[in-house]
């Protein structure tokens, strides 16, 4: 069982700082679906694609690890919801690029209120302000490659 009174674990730097640089292929790879000459801007659309496919899936990786350090039996949900953004991610690789870019855009965002609710019990609130950070430039460089392709 979580315990909701457990100590409160502390973001920590150099994990903020890797956090805050994952986003520097979204930013690039958005950009360049704008800006690069024109026989490379779908390329760019399919890499930001495959990151935030990754990304989502780590997202939900998460999810295991921290049920796994619960003693005793954990409940199945945190390892159901993990299996879910692995899954919708595949989809939006499967879907046409836009509809993909606009789908893994949509799971960062259900990502991110699942992680609202389950952190407090796990003693990670600290990590919620980096992670709406993280949520929203990702999100909005989705959309942006969305837009371009």
């Amino acid at each position: 069982m979580i315990d909701p009174t457990r100590d409160a674990r502390p973001l920590l730097r150099w994990a903020a700082r890797l956090g805050y640089a994952g986003l520097l292929p979204f930013i690039i790879l958005a950009a360049a679906t704008w800006m690069a000459p024109p026989v490379y801007r779908a390329q760019a659309g399919h890499a930001l694609l495959a990151y935030g496919a990754t990304i989502a899936s780590f997202l939900g990786a998460i999810h295991w690890g921290l049920a796994m350090r619960e003693p005793g039996t954990p409940s199945p949900g945190p390892f159901a919801w993990g299996v879910v953004p692995s899954l919708v991610a595949w989809v939006a690789l499967l879907l046409p690029l836009s509809q993909g870019l606009v789908t893994l855009a949509l799971l960062l965002g259900i990502c991110l209120v699942v992680d609202w609710r389950s952190y407090p019990a796990y003693g990670l609130m600290q990590w919620l302000p980096m992670r709406l950070h993280l949520t929203l430039v990702a999100g909005v460089c989705l959309l942006a490659g969305g837009a371009a392709t």
